[in-house]
């Protein structure tokens, strides 16, 4: 029986990646109008090791990921907030940009659908929430313009309250 709850658990986040990899193109595509930063890992890498983009750059290349076109802000907050790329952190880092003041058609349809489809993470979720409320809010920022900061200050001044890198996950 528990192999069987183990096999729906990774067949329903099966779903959410292939949910999140085509949705993302089409949203992309209808809602960010806005020019892409035509920065690479490279340039990232290249970066001082306390700042922001080096981190950024670091992130990409231990996800083997290059920044998307138009949507870069979106790995800026998981390195931020200290969030991998499982689809639970995925959706919680979408609960915390939520409880932070963010509002997209694209986040509402991840939440729902993360919740409804992982309601085994659901404290997880809520916990993030809050931890966004407590934050100031960052995502408004024009983190093309952050690369040259200091990483641990502008955690500090975002999350006064949460260390984000030494949160307790309350993951199912």
């Amino acid at each position: 029986m528990n192999n069987l709850f183990k096999t729906l658990k990774a067949k329903r986040k099966q779903l959410i990646i292939w949910l999140f990899e085509h949705s993302q193109r089409i949203y992309t595509n209808m809602f960010k109008n806005h020019k892409p930063w035509n920065i690479t890992k490279s340039d990232l890498l290249k970066l001082p090791k306390p700042t922001f983009g080096r981190h950024l750059g670091e992130f990409l290349d231990k996800n083997n990921f290059q920044l998307i076109p138009k949507v870069e802000r979106h790995d800026c907050y998981h390195v931020l907030c200290g969030y991998s790329t499982k689809v639970e952190d995925e959706i919680a880092l979408q609960c915390l940009c939520y409880g932070n003041g963010k509002r997209s058609p694209y986040l509402y349809g991840a939440i729902i659908l993360g919740v409804a489809i992982l309601p085994d993470y659901y404290k997880y979720y809520h916990h993030s929430f809050k931890i966004g409320k407590e934050a100031n809010a960052f995502h408004h920022f024009d983190y093309r313009m952050l690369m040259h900061v200091s990483i641990s200050d502008f955690r500090a001044a975002i999350f006064p309250k949460h260390d984000p890198l030494n949160l307790k996950r309350i993951a199912a």
